[in-house]
């Protein structure tokens, strides 16, 4: 299995729209690993186009408790399971993960106790393993090393960066986060940082489209990074590639790739993939993979 990155999910926010993309999810496959980053809606759908078997999951890891990230985790475990699942899975996932997966499977108890007495199935409530974490080293097994650090997310105080590394190759998230030189040093020589972004031009009509516009302006300037800062971190920590994701907004019909492309060149001069949903890129050397378009 070749290393790579999947972009399942590639907005930000909870909210759809009419043939817009899907809130954040990522796929990493690495060191013979399959891992999910984040599951916002759409994740397992994601997941199966992108030629993942349900019942291959082995590792999630959740960044933050906000909705457009984990919204669809229960009910992902819960479908792999129904589609065969028989192996553990472990689930990391700051403070209050344990709690909501708890409480998804009391909701779900008549379906999951019928299914195993009628189906025979093993219980799901075994099956995963809960890993409650917080910054530092939070993972490591046959190769695969996993770190965290806490970024600047307000109000949410439980949101981690990720590191993942094996063989010599790493690649980072930076999960939602303003502008925090810190992440700099601990995305320092990855092969891919997959940074959120946000364009200055696009947030007056999208807060226009909601009915707390005022609330949701203050939140976006106060806790989300532009494209330019995406790019400032990425230079400053010297990565091979710069994908952005969770892109605000992302299904504006004025805003198209060039935008971003402009925007981040401010800062950024090395290779660049502008996330959308279904997009690959190799791991190995950060290369594009086939069909991959990148600036």
């Amino acid at each position: 299995m070749s290393d790579r990155l999947v972009c399942l999910g590639s907005k930000g926010g909870p909210a759809l729209r009419p043939g817009g993309p899907w809130p954040s999810s990522s796929l990493l496959e690495l060191g013979g690993r399959t891992i999910v980053v984040d599951c916002g809606l759409g994740v397992t759908r994601g997941l199966v186009d992108a030629g993942i078997g349900l019942k291959a999951l082995d590792l999630i890891f959740i960044t933050h408790l906000h909705s457009d990230h984990m919204l669809e985790l229960g009910p992902l475990l819960h479908t792999a399971w129904t589609a065969g699942l028989a192996k553990p899975v472990t689930l990391f996932g700051p403070p209050g993960t344990g709690h909501y997966w708890r409480r998804f499977c009391q909701a779900m108890e008549f379906d999951i106790e019928i299914r195993i007495v009628d189906e025979g199935r093993p219980d799901i409530r075994e099956l995963v393993s809960i890993a409650e974490f917080g910054e530092g080293d939070i993972f490591e097994q046959r190769g695969l090393k996993v770190s965290a650090l806490r970024v600047d997310h307000p109000p949410v105080t439980d949101c981690f960066a990720l590191r993942f590394g094996h063989d010599g190759k790493s690649v980072v998230f930076s999960a939602d986060t303003a502008f925090f030189p810190p992440l700099a040093g601990f995305a320092k020589n990855a092969d891919i940082l997959v940074h959120e972004a946000m364009l200055e031009e696009g947030i007056e009509r999208l807060v226009a489209r909601t009915g707390n516009g005022v609330r949701l302006r203050e939140h976006l300037l106060a806790s989300h990074s532009f494209a330019e800062e995406a790019g400032r971190i990425a230079t400053e920590a010297a990565v091979k590639r710069l994908v952005l994701n969770h892109l605000i907004p992302a299904d504006d019909p004025a805003i198209v790739e060039i935008d971003w492309e402009a925007a981040v060149r401010k800062s950024w001069a090395g290779d660049l993939t502008i996330a959308r949903d279904g997009l690959v890129v190799n791991v190995d050397g950060a290369k594009a993979a086939s069909g991959e378009e990148t600036a």
